[in-house]
């Protein structure tokens, strides 16, 4: 049974009223409050804009998890995805008075102390915090962003109350289906996490160090000394988002130069980092006055692990080149499958999907949109998809409409294809370093050695019960071709591998004779074997090549 507290009924009957108006009325009536919400309210016609407002209306928790949905594709229909990704959470701004005491709680000194000038009124007021443009004693220009006044404890209240209702949806095929406690549980971290804004310091000088390289793109300096978990100061960048700038504006800057950087920039952040910001929406992307682009309100990030990593730029890449079996493949190996998985339907459509776009121009495939759907039939066909997915699947579409805002001509999905390679180039340089060719001779060398014991075991076993071969329409030429091939590549690794293993002990010994600094003995075997190495995988390539 499902506890409720009776100073919640109001927010109950609000929400229940809301799962009513817009298709779930299931849920309503698993919580009995179906007869009072058609009581209160009489109108039950819904749609994608009129969710949108009606999230807007109850409040700053409602407006997050509504954003939160826009990147969920595999619960939402395209049409609300959309509307729900406009979602705007303007609101009054808290008297200033306030916001002072706010500032002198948190940074322990009246804000006259600290800012030689501060202005009262906000250069915006959303939902969690305001942000006051300000001078420091130093003469440095910041923005202040405060945290709103009570907004935690309201946002725990619905968190609350969120919970009560997904456990309410677990009796109920769709939340069965959806996981919905899961996506509560999500959003909890997420709304969390945007609360602390010592952690968003840390994102700001995080992206700072790995977007260095980047000298188009700007991330404003955070002022550590005067933020805390309420409060966050940065430096002020110069311009206007490029939301609010007229089109007329990129006839003077070189648009495409901007729109290759920031996708450059995001791909690296997604595929080679594993860290990226989440939501570089029009309204998150300054045009600076030195006519670069500033990036704010890193809130939300993502994280990605390695080979997580791996596998989207193979995804990216099948996208781009119309591969949609291999795009299902890919999506099957990173996901996790239920109990009513309908495999051979998911690869049919995932295949339909990217094949339907193959005859559009590349400028017309957004790789970002495609992610999104492939996450949705994920879902129809019982594959969770990890939450990455959502979240890069949504900054790449938020980049394609600010690429076409800075460049109406720019290709998105050429240059994503043109810095997967790059990418796989770096991946792979970064995995020829000492320490992993290392761990390569030490895995190898324990292989060598343990070679021979399981070998004489596997003739042993042989010699005691034979070898038993089953074959249904045998043909002896091709599979006698086929063992020959096979015997003679592993004869051909077995000597690479030892020429690895013989070299790695010669590295040892001190000799006159050097290469590189090294025994010169040793290096020949090192090339020897990569020479072999190389010649034994084109061999194999042709040969496997041919017979496809």
């Amino acid at each position: 049974m499902v506890a409720v507290k009776t100073e919640h009924l109001v927010r109950y009957r609000d929400i229940a009223w809301l799962l009513w108006k817009h298709g779930r009325a299931d849920w309503v009536k698993a919580s009995g409050l179906d007869k009072t919400v058609k009581e209160k309210f009489q109108d039950n016609g819904g749609g994608p804009d009129t969710l949108a407002a009606d999230l807007e209306s109850l409040g700053p928790t409602f407006v997050k998890i509504g954003q939160l949905l826009s990147s969920r594709a595999d619960l939402l229909p395209p049409a609300y995805l959309e509307a729900l990704s406009r979602l705007q959470d303007d609101v009054e701004p808290v008297d200033f008075e306030q916001i002072e005491e706010i500032l002198y709680t948190e940074l322990a000194a009246r804000p006259s102390r600290i800012f030689a000038e501060i202005n009262p009124i906000p250069l915006a007021a959303a939902s969690l915090a305001q942000v006051h443009a300000a001078t420091l004693r130093d003469g440095r220009d910041v923005v202040v962003k405060v945290q709103r006044p009570g907004i935690v404890d309201e946002i725990q209240r619905d968190i609350e109350i969120f919970f009560t209702i997904a456990r309410l949806g677990t009796y109920t095929a769709y939340g069965r289906k959806y996981h919905v406690e899961d996506v509560v549980k999500e959003f909890k971290q997420t709304i969390e996490a945007e609360l602390d804004y010592r952690l968003e310091v840390d994102n700001l000088l995080t992206l700072r160090k790995n977007l260095a390289e980047f000298k188009l793109l700007q991330i404003p300096v955070p002022i550590a000394d005067f933020s805390t978990q309420r409060v966050l100061t940065m430096e002020r960048l110069s311009g206007a988002s490029i939301s609010s700038i007229s089109p007329v504006v990129f006839t003077e800057v070189n648009g495409t130069a901007l729109a290759e950087e920031l996708l450059s920039a995001y791909l690296k952040q997604i595929l080679d980092d594993g860290f990226f910001h989440a939501d570089p929406h029009p309204g998150n992307i300054f045009l600076t006055q030195d006519h670069r682009l500033g990036l704010i309100d890193l809130g939300m990030v993502g994280r990605i692990d390695s080979e997580l990593q791996q596998n989207f730029i193979y995804l990216l890449i099948a996208i781009s080149e119309g591969r949609g079996r291999e795009a299902a493949e890919i999506a099957l190996r990173i996901g996790e499958v239920g109990r009513d998985f309908r495999r051979q339907d998911f690869i049919e459509r995932v295949a339909f999907l990217v094949q339907k776009n193959e005859h559009a121009t590349m400028r017309n495939i957004e790789a970002g949109r495609m992610m999104l759907e492939i996450q949705e039939i994920a879902g129809d066909s019982q594959i969770r998809l990890p939450r990455a997915t959502a979240l890069v699947g949504k900054t790449l579409l938020n980049l394609d409409a600010v690429a076409r805002c800075l460049a109406p001509d720019f290709n998105p999905n050429a240059s994503i294809r043109r810095h997967n390679f790059e990418l796989v180039n770096r991946r792979l340089r970064q995995r020829l370093t000492p320490s992993n060719l290392l761990q390569s001779v030490m895995e190898t060398t324990e292989i060598a050695s343990q070679l021979p014991r399981r070998v004489n075991e596997l003739l042993t076993q042989m010699g005691k019960t034979g070898i038993r071969l089953d074959v249904d329409a045998f043909d002896e030429h091709t599979f006698v071709t086929g063992f020959q091939k096979v015997a003679n590549r592993i004869s051909a690794g077995l000597i690479l591998a030892a020429l690895i293993v013989g070299a790695a002990l010669l590295m040892r010994i001190d000799t006159a004779a050097t290469l590189f600094g090294y025994p010169a003995f040793a290096i020949v075997l090192f090339l020897a074997a990569a020479v072999g190495g190389i010649v034994l995988l084109i061999q194999i390539w042709v040969s496997d090549h041919r017979n496809r």
